[in-house]
């Protein structure tokens, strides 16, 4: 009976001990890490500010890779949702909502010192109140690195079995921030280092067209004036076949760029027409999308990417290796566009047009975006053409809608979303007189003054 007594005296004792520290022990607990990373503050901001590439660079998918995600709530910044469901025991299910983000995005330009995003956690981890904060701040000489401090916090309360989950917050949730955040770093990488800040892109939902098309090239050092003359010559081709068909034109050339190599601009220039049925060889043809080539897995994709701009030898009335009908010469019909794509406006000459591309592309990457530039190829309209005076000399600049098809995208943009509007042709400066440079545009950065087709961004990853 003594032994029972001491005992059970004995473990009134440890538990009376156990209360006591728990009750010293903290009632919250906190963990970060810091990372510097080799991106734009806007870029960084972007990607944390919504869940699009959670999956890509949390470490959730690495302790499961057949972990399912689901998005919900709104697409970009708070509200934004993601959940998750494991059947792995260790990572269970969860969901995290982003609570806040200072300043709005909009707001995240040059001179913008630091952000803050919170997201709220709602997971098996123990405790209430659990969030992580995401603190970015401008690094680096020219500003041009962002440190990013990623902490989590969580309050225990009075509840004395979760205070002693304090003395575990180094293991999975230490885990999970340092993980992610070395992840985050491989993603952003993949993301060309472009500033897009003054960019205010729209998500449209175009639809299939007929079109005339003619592929060419030209090379980069011969400038621009050999791009107007391939285009000229592309747009003669097309009208005469538009004449024999007895199609009418209906729409402003397109631009369709299949390899901006260093070297080659290989592109094709389209015309949309009012039918989607030709007659051809006394053949009433139906057009249909053009669909990618079967090509020699052996060739390097440079060469590869420019076979299959060539021409067929392929008989009018036939279809090439694109499934796009011949028609005349080095004429052929298509369905072309269709489906989500990503709209910059650009204010300018034509240099401006591929920087805007490459811009749409790292926006696209940072806000989870997909898009294909083999199957789907970005290209531009001129909406309205550039006006020149006697002496040759811009007096009004060309305005050009670039295209940058998307899958895997919500409705409308951020900037959609809080009714920015895209820069205007009003809202430019006039013209220089010499017409050598087109002033800044409120849509991107200027090009270099230059007579050269533009080489992308030199750290653009292409």
């Amino acid at each position: 009976m003594m032994r029972v007594f001491e005992f059970l005296v004995a473990l009134v004792i440890v538990a009376a001990l156990g209360v006591l520290a728990a009750v010293v022990m903290p009632g919250s607990g906190h963990v970060e890490r810091q990372l510097v990373i080799g991106k734009d503050m806007r870029q960084v901001y972007d990607v944390l500010d919504n869940f699009r590439r959670l999956p890509d660079y949390s470490v959730l998918r690495s302790l499961d890779k057949d972990v399912q995600f689901n998005f919900s709530g709104k697409a970009y910044g708070p509200g934004a949702e993601i959940s998750w469901v494991s059947t792995d025991p260790k990572l269970g299910n969860g969901g995290l909502t982003i609570a806040s983000a200072t300043p709005e995005f909009d707001k995240i330009d040059s001179n913008t010192k630091g952000a803050s995003i919170v997201w709220n956690l709602d997971n098996s981890w123990r405790g209430l109140d659990k969030h992580f904060t995401l603190d970015l701040e401008r690094k680096g000489s020219r500003g041009q690195l962002t440190q990013v401090t990623w902490s989590y916090d969580v309050s225990y309360g009075w509840n004395l079995i979760n205070r002693f989950a304090n003395l575990y917050i180094h293991g999975d949730p230490d885990t999970f921030i340092q993980f992610s955040l070395n992840n985050l770093q491989n993603v952003l990488a993949g993301v060309p280092n472009i500033d897009y800040s003054q960019l205010i892109p729209y998500i449209e939902q175009t639809q299939p067209t007929p079109v005339l098309l003619v592929s060419t090239s030209i090379e980069r050092k011969d400038g621009l004036e050999a791009l107007d003359d391939a285009v000229a010559k592309a747009i003669t081709e097309i009208q005469a076949a538009a004449k024999k068909l007895g199609v009418n034109v209906t729409g402003p050339r397109v631009l369709i760029t299949t390899n901006y190599g260093d070297q080659t601009y290989t592109f094709d220039v389209a015309l949309p027409i009012d039918s989607s049925t030709l007659t051809v060889n006394g053949q009433s043809e139906q057009l249909t999308a053009a669909t990618p080539p079967a090509l020699d897995a052996s060739a390097a994709p440079a060469e590869a990417s420019t076979a299959a701009a060539v021409a067929d030898n392929v008989a009018v009335g036939g279809r090439d290796r694109f499934g796009r009908l011949v028609v005349d010469g080095n004429v052929r019909a298509t369905l072309a566009f269709g489906g989500a794509a990503l709209k910059g406006v650009w204010n300018g000459t034509f240099a401006g047009v591929p920087q805007t591309r490459d811009m749409l592309k790292a926006y696209a990457q940072t806000h989870g975006y997909k898009f294909d530039d083999v199957v789907n190829r970005a290209y531009d309209i001129v909406v309205t053409p550039e006006v020149k005076d006697a002496g040759g000399n811009i007096t009004t600049y060309a305005k050009y809608d670039v295209f940058l098809p998307i899958t895997n995208a919500p409705e409308k943009t951020p900037e959609q979303e809080a009714g920015i509007q895209p820069p205007s042709l009003e809202d430019e400066s006039a013209p220089a007189a010499s017409g050598s440079a087109p002033a800044p545009s409120a849509s991107s950065a200027a090009p270099a003054a230059s007579s050269a087709v533009p080489a992308e961004a030199a750290s653009a990853g292409e």
